[in-house]
C-alpha cells in the first residue's frame, strides 16, 4: 500500500507542477503552438467534467470525485498483495492520482486547469490528471476483460481436469 501512496503522490505532484506552469506561464498569453498542426498548449478553466458534461456543477463534481477516491482507496487496500494484482493496482492508482489532482484544482480555484490541445482534430483541452484517469481506466478495463478473465478460465479448466481425474481414480479415459 505504501508504494501505491508514493506513486499516487508523485503523479499528483507532476500534475500540479504542470498546472502551476500553465497558470503562471500560459494563462497570461492563452495559447502556445507546440507542434504546428498537431498540438498546442491552450489555457482553459474547465468548470465541468469531460466534454463539458455537468458544466458549472463544481460541488457535484467534487463530491463524485471524492466518492470515487474513497472507493478506489478501499479497493486498492483490499486487493491481494500478490504479483497477479500489481497491474490492476497500478491502474487504480493512476485513476486515483488523476481524481486527486483534479479535486485539488476544484477546491483551490473552483475549476480544473486544462492545457493540452490536439489541433489536428476537434478534441477537448485536457491535463495530466485527465491522462492518468484515461490511461488507468483503459488499463483497468483491459485487465478485467482479458487478463483476469483468461486466468479465471484457465483455473476453471484446470479444476475441471482435476475433478475428472479424481472421478476416474487418476486414470485418464483411453478414448481421449
Amino acid at each position: 500500500m505504501i508504494i501505491s501512496v508514493i506513486v499516487a503522490a508523485v503523479l499528483v505532484i507532476i500534475d500540479q507542477i504542470a498546472k502551476y506552469m500553465a497558470l503562471t506561464k500560459l494563462k497570461p498569453i492563452g495559447n502556445i503552438t507546440f507542434i504546428k498542426g498537431f498540438m498546442d498548449f491552450t489555457f482553459v478553466e474547465n468548470r465541468g467534467a469531460a466534454f463539458g458534461i455537468l458544466n458549472g456543477q463544481t460541488w457535484l463534481l467534487l463530491l463524485l470525485a471524492i466518492a470515487i477516491c474513497v472507493i478506489l482507496i478501499v479497493v486498492i487496500r483490499k486487493l491481494p498483495h500478490t504479483r497477479d494484482y500489481d497491474y490492476l493496482r497500478a491502474s487504480f492508482v493512476l485513476i486515483l492520482a488523476g481524481a486527486v489532482g483534479n479535486i485539488i484544482d476544484r477546491v483551490a480555484r473552483g475549476y480544473v486547469t486544462d492545457f493540452f490541445e490536439f489541433t489536428f482534430f476537434s478534441f477537448p483541452v485536457f491535463n495530466m490528471a485527465d491522462i492518468y484517469v484515461v490511461v488507468g481506466t483503459i488499463a483497468m478495463a483491459f485487465i478485467v476483460l482479458f487478463v483476469i478473465k483468461e486466468e479465471k478460465d484457465v483455473k476453471e479448466k484446470d479444476n475441471m481436469k482435476d475433478k475428472s481425474e479424481t472421478e476416474n481414480g487418476g486414470i485418464e479415459d483411453a478414448d481421449k
